[in-house]
């Protein structure tokens, strides 16, 4: 049968019952417009959340923990070998927060082809005196550039200039919790207590809001050779090595290679931030699962339209198989009906998705917690796009599959005898 005659059929059909088709494609428009929006919006949302994790956290980190010896005195004892140790209350043996030889390892980490950049970094534990009170505080020492260019350092400093922490000496970036329990502005000067009692004179160059209210209460960053005079310590002494990779899936693996190969702990980002990626995968599979129930949903809508149809087009459908129409192209008669319907509400569906979700992303999104973001995150992936045009032609082509084989299986002596 002629494939033109089967398309003006299955458009004479469609406009006969025109608000009904208006009223499918409609169903279609909308889900496919839920979808989109609501993939765009929770994948921004994602993303953002994983580029603050991602933005401030190292791939693999390499440290020392303080912990207790494996191997005590008793258990070298020739009276107590072969018997088994119930030691109490081990305490740490000699082992220092500092990693050691790391500028050997910084160097062998550099020529690494798998690593993109490694930060050095000090962690100190100290008090931050007002008047008579002391507040408990951590300084970060870094690297200003290094963390710049692997940590976007500079995007977390809403006031200030991190590269003074360089040209300033002793100065001091101060999170915007702890700036405000010490009513400390740029310029100010701050006392700082060392554990061992030393007390340090430094400046306030500028606040660092990371978006995590607990964390900007107590943390502050100061250069590498700052901290290291607080600490009384030389110039090799660092604790931390943050090394960021060219490709993150290979962390895990590569943390266990330097451990071994650095005699030093290593963390890897995955083991860090499990909790934060099952989160991120479970909003991701609610965002599909909810976008294609509405699919499916209109796909029912599809289905009791053409059903209808049918019923009431039976004396059409009689005429046409005694004209000499085959079963079969009954058949495509009305698939063709539910694929129009699905490509024409699809299509509607993914300008208004992509609209709506223009829309989204021009709201202002103001919080204190994240500085930097102005409006709500949304992400133009052309992957939804596609997925949402593809279940709009399947979930229609499904829905009217079965109208379509009814219709083909009329029997026009039956219909034409009745009537």
């Amino acid at each position: 049968m002629n494939i033109q005659l089967i398309f003006r059929i299955a458009g004479s059909l469609l406009m006969a019952r025109w608000k009904q088709t208006l009223v499918a494609a409609a169903g279609v428009t909308f889900s496919i417009t839920m979808f989109i929006a609501l993939l765009s919006f929770m994948a921004g949302l994602n993303d953002l959340l994983d580029g603050i994790m991602l933005n401030r956290t190292a791939h693999v980190r390499i440290f020392n923990e303080i912990k207790p010896g494996i191997h005590q005195p008793v258990n070298s004892a020739p009276e107590y070998k072969g018997s088994y140790n119930f030691i109490r209350s081990v305490k740490s043996g000699s082992s220092r927060q500092e990693i050691y030889n790391s500028g050997a390892i910084m160097q062998a980490l550099e020529k690494d082809s798998r690593v993109k950049g490694i930060a050095p970094k000090i962690t100190a534990q100290v008090f931050f005196n007002d008047g008579a009170i002391d507040i408990t505080g951590v300084i970060n020492g870094i690297n200003v550039q290094a963390e710049n260019n692997l940590y976007h350092f500079s995007e977390y400093v809403p006031a200030g200039n991190p590269l003074d922490l360089l040209n300033v000496s002793n100065s001091i970036i101060l999170g915007n919790g702890l700036a405000g329990k010490l009513t400390a502005g740029i310029g100010d000067v701050v006392q700082v207590t060392t554990v061992k009692q030393e007390r340090f004179s430094l400046k306030v160059v500028g606040f660092y809001q990371s978006g995590v209210q607990e964390l900007d209460k107590v943390q502050s960053f100061a250069s590498i050779g700052t901290t290291q005079k607080i600490l009384g310590k030389a110039n090799d002494y660092i604790t931390d090595i943050q090394v960021k990779l060219n490709d993150i899936n290979q962390a895990p693996a590569l943390a266990k290679e330097y451990s071994q190969l650095f005699q030093a702990d290593a963390e890897d980002i995955q083991t860090a931030n499990a909790q934060f990626e099952t989160g991120s995968f479970v909003r991701t599979l609610i965002s599909y699962l909810v976008g294609i129930t509405l699919l499916i949903v209109a796909g029912f809508g599809i289905y009791n339209i053409l059903n209808m149809m049918i019923y009431e087009k039976m004396d059409s459908i009689a005429i046409l198989k005694a004209v000499g129409f085959s079963g079969t192209d009954v058949n495509r008669i009305f698939l063709v009906i539910a694929l129009s319907i699905g490509l024409f509400g699809g299509m509607l569906g993914l300008l208004f998705g992509f609209l709506f979700s223009w829309v989204i992303g021009l709201i202002p999104f103001i919080t204190a917690a994240l500085p930097t973001v102005k409006t709500y995150p949304i992400d133009y992936n052309p992957v939804f796009y596609f997925i949402g045009c593809s279940f709009s032609i399947v979930t229609t082509y499904l829905a009217g599959w079965a109208p379509a084989r009814k219709a083909s299986r009329v029997d026009p002596v039956v219909i034409i005898r009745g009537k």
